[in-house]
């Protein structure tokens, strides 16, 4: 899949991903959020979640440093789009 933020910013996605809203709403709205987790242009929540179904989302604090969804992956991509 790839992101289409012609609806949504990076601001609007790392909000409903930080208030567990991504994880409630319809599919859509998850896959473009984990989809924006792995490419960089957004982080996993503060604090760890549930989905829908009770499946655990962990922080962006409980993954390694460096793997999609930590601030330090986030950042490097960051560093990498303003730097292209």
């Amino acid at each position: 899949m790839s992101i289409e933020f012609d609806e949504f910013d990076e601001v609007d996605i790392q909000h409903l991903i930080d208030s567990g809203l991504a994880w409630q709403l319809e599919g859509y709205y998850g896959r473009l959020c984990m989809d924006a987790i792995e490419s960089g242009h957004a982080m996993l929540p503060p604090e760890p979640q549930s989905d829908y179904w009770g499946n655990r989302i962990p922080s962006r604090y409980e993954v390694e440093d460096g793997t999609p969804g930590s601030p330090g992956y986030f950042q490097s991509t960051q560093e990498d789009i303003n730097n292209a």
